[in-house]
């Protein structure tokens, strides 16, 4: 499984037998060991790939195990998907499964490479070019047509790939421009080498608030090229899912303090020296939000006024 997420696993066990967490969790999680299955790429024992994790989601809320030895990570389109695709496959009841926390509320980026003519998102304005994008459910899907549809991009999106590794290859092959809906997070740990040797061209940021690291570097927002206030609207509203990006759910039918203890458990996760310190090492952001707030988020989203949502469908979609 990915670094971060096995990083994170093994501090919810170890953390499980401290008094970090409460009292009960000695007795509830005594003996017991805990499998963290992954709703992305890498392929291995415990992944579970599909549909930007709601495959996990939809075996996690059927078929694991209830006492909560059995936990999962998933993606934002996971949980948007339902919202932003009418003809999505319903795997999963995204309001009744249990949040435990989300490791990282953040940013995500349009970028291209050097030697790529779109410099800027300006360029992709006014020079065709093509992007590239993986399913349904994914961000780089969703919001290269987001992009395209409110700012009047000009480029295409060319959908099929495995993962941001496979379209960074295809990247250096010059076989596709760029690609939108990058994690931030993810790109830095994927692509050092792109950054260290100014290998890119960061032409977007997306996010709700203004990154801090990406503003001093010049990078534009995505704000500065919606088209009118009712494409900000929808933007707002997808790009919303970044408040919960690396989210991690338990069984809808948990019992209480078992959900207590996993959310006391990854709260001390999140503030642990040393799996921050591996993060940092990873070039990994950690910017954790509890599983209650999360549970809040994904409440409100599903609430959304019906035309605001169609707006939002359309745009995500080809």
């Amino acid at each position: 499984m990915p670094p971060i997420w096995k990083g994170l696993a093994a501090g919810l066990i170890a953390l499980l037998a401290t008094s970090a967490v409460p009292a009960h969790a000695a007795e509830s999680f005594a003996g017991k060991s805990i499998d963290l299955l992954i709703g992305a790429p890498p392929g291995g024992a415990k992944n579970m790939p599909g549909a930007a994790g709601a495959r996990v989601a939809g075996f996690i809320s059927t078929l694991a195990p209830k006492d909560g030895t059995a936990i999962a990570a998933i993606m934002p389109g996971a949980v948007m998907g339902p919202l932003l695709d009418e003809k999505a496959e319903a795997l999963f009841d995204a309001t009744k499964v249990l949040y435990l926390g989300t490791a990282n509320n953040g940013t995500r980026i349009c970028v291209s490479r050097k030697d790529s003519k779109i410099k800027t998102f300006a360029d992709a304005l006014r020079t065709k070019a093509v992007f590239g994008g993986v399913s349904t459910n994914d961000s780089t899907r969703s919001y290269g047509y987001m992009h395209k549809k409110t700012s009047g991009a000009l480029y295409d999106v060319v959908t099929g790939y495995s993962g941001t590794a496979e379209m960074a290859l295809a990247m250096e092959r010059g076989e596709i421009d760029g690609v939108c809906g990058w994690d931030w997070a993810s790109f830095k740990s994927q692509r050092p080498d792109w950054l260290r040797d100014h290998n890119a061209n960061l032409l977007l940021q997306v996010g709700l608030e203004p990154n801090p690291e990406l503003t001093r570097m010049g990078v534009p927002s995505v704000f500065d090229f919606v088209k009118s206030e009712q494409d900000r609207k929808v933007v707002e509203l997808v790009i919303s899912q970044q408040v919960f990006q690396r989210s991690y759910i338990a069984p809808p039918e948990l019992p209480a303090a078992s959900l207590e203890t996993l959310r006391s458990a990854f709260d001390a996760t999140m503030a642990d020296q040393q799996f921050l310190q591996d993060a940092e090492n990873m070039r990994i952001d950690i910017e954790p939000l509890p599983g209650g707030r999360v549970q809040e988020l994904v409440q409100k989203l599903y609430s959304t006024p019906k035309d605001i949502m169609e707006r939002a469908r359309a745009a995500v979609m080809p």
